[in-house]
């Protein structure tokens, strides 16, 4: 039987998997680390870095909660990124996972306009995120 384990102290071939599955599902650079361990890196379908941390990346593990922010340092300076914590059954982080935040960059009326419905959802959802 095949499954997936993931840890606190999980490597960067133990992540990978999660954030290769993150990366092919929305087409963006997605970074992931666990808490104790340096993580991976991927990028246009590759893996750039397996051994790689971020600032945004260990500010989640450390507040354990989603940072929306445009790094000032690190690989994604100055490009908007969403990074999540991955918590156990308990709320106590594991791991965390960022992707470069698209939403932030585009206009989304002007994409969606003759889709109010979506663009009032999506305001929506960002208003309960932040």
């Amino acid at each position: 039987m095949n499954e997936l384990k993931m840890s606190e102290n999980s490597s960067s071939d133990e992540i990978l998997p999660f954030a290769k599955m993150v990366h092919d599902l929305f087409s963006l650079p997605v970074t992931m680390r666990s808490k104790n361990k340096k993580g991976v890196r991927l990028e246009k379908g590759s893996v750039v870095d397996k051994d790689y941390s971020g600032p945004v990346l260990e500010e989640a593990l450390q507040k354990n909660c989603i940072i929306h922010t445009i790094p000032s340092k690190g690989a994604y300076k100055g490009i908007p990124v969403v990074v999540c914590p991955i918590q156990d059954n308990k709320g106590n982080v594991i791991a965390a996972i960022g992707i470069v935040d698209v939403v932030c960059t585009i206009d989304l009326a002007s994409v969606f306009g003759n889709y109010p419905q979506i663009v009032r959802q999506v305001e929506e959802s960002k208003k309960v995120i932040s």
